[in-house]
């Protein structure tokens, strides 16, 4: 079995690619500081699969340790990058706290890369990279626009850091631009956990509906879209991990193919928030408690995703409805309510 280390692996992107992997034969371990994660999902994970996934408790801006988890480990042939920091509202807040964490990490990861000469490179990149773009759908050609957000620059400049390293190290990287991950596994036993205030739509959704946290506020009602709320493409997070397996069989199949390689993962079907909203009241049968206010910075009013590329060149297709989606996050947060969850300080939130 190939080992890959995943970066932020007890986290919401980073522990369902885990579970993907090690449902096709790959070893997996984890690097993860559980600054904003939880070792429940490693827990979900083994109970799933059976396999116990090793985590280094390591801070990537720390150079050393990073290395240490390497010269641990030579045999890595592949690195999935996921920790980073990626809350659009509060980088807005922190910017300095985004440059930081999600570059220096970046750049120490590489480096351990470089020194290593590890084969395969996949990094967790965004739509935010488009910024505000002239027409939707979006496709991996589409111009890159001013990103709305601190958050999003990150990834902007981290694409340009990997660009740049690509072409003096043997390394082949895909850079994957996600759209907005939603949902939780199946099985209800790993799901989107924020350890603080949810930053994202469905979560905000499901700890509102259980009463975690009071009614929430969709921020934006008079964009130029079909309802006036903004327009984002919903992908559930088994059909964005599934990607990222894909990615590495790619690279394992294309010894010819370019040393730095973009991908779109989205649905290509563009949900308005009020949609998203009543698509969860439709699938689990009741009404949500919720006011409509105005615009929040760092927003964007509308992007989803050409996905043609990733259908024809990685066999890509998303699996999962919409309905899906929010059945499957609101049985993982029924799951979180019966095991006695987590528990958050209560404030007012709001989300668009």
């Amino acid at each position: 079995m190939k080992k890959i280390l995943v970066t932020g692996g007890c986290g919401y992107i980073g522990s369902h690619a885990i579970l993907d992997l090690v449902g096709y034969g790959y070893e997996v371990i984890s690097i993860d500081n559980n600054a904003r994660s939880s070792r429940r999902m490693l827990n979900g994970i083994e109970q799933i699969t059976g396999r116990k996934v090793l985590n280094y408790r390591v801070d990537l801006c720390d150079f050393d340790d990073t290395q240490a988890v390497f010269t641990e480990n030579p045999d890595i042939h592949g690195v999935i990058h996921f920790a980073a920091y990626k809350a659009v509202s509060e980088s807005v807040e922190k910017p300095l706290l985004y440059y930081y964490n999600n570059l220096v990490s970046l750049i120490n990861l590489l480096r351990c890369i470089e020194e290593h000469r590890t084969p395969q490179f996949v990094f967790s990149s965004s739509c935010t990279i488009y910024g505000n773009p002239d027409s939707i759908p979006v496709t991996e050609e589409t111009p890159e626009k001013p990103a709305a957000s601190p958050y999003g620059s990150t990834k902007q400049m981290g694409e340009t850091i990997i660009r740049e390293f690509a072409k003096v190290n043997p390394t082949r990287c895909i850079l994957l631009r996600y759209f907005n991950p939603a949902g939780a596994h199946p099985s209800g036993l790993i799901g989107e956990l924020p350890i603080d205030r949810p930053q994202n739509l469905v979560p905000v959704i499901t700890q509102s509906a259980i009463g975690k946290i009071p009614p929430f506020t969709v921020h934006g009602t008079d964009y130029p879209t079909r309802d006036g709320s903004c327009i984002r493409d919903f992908i559930h997070i088994c059909d964005l991990a599934h990607a990222h397996t894909l990615a590495l069989g790619y690279l394992e199949r294309q010894e010819t193919s370019p040393l730095c390689e973009v991908f779109n993962i989205g649905t290509g079907q563009g949900i308005s928030v009020l949609e998203a909203i009543d698509a969860f009241e439709r699938a689990n049968g009741f009404n949500l408690n919720y006011a409509l206010g105005p615009r929040r910075p760092g927003d964007v009013p509308a992007i989803f995703a050409n996905k043609d590329k990733a259908e024809q060149a990685l066999g890509w297709q998303p699996r999962f409805s919409l309905d899906e989606i929010m059945r499957t996050a609101w049985k993982w947060e029924q799951e979180l309510g019966k095991s006695g969850g987590e528990t958050y300080q209560l404030r007012n939130f709001t989300f668009n």
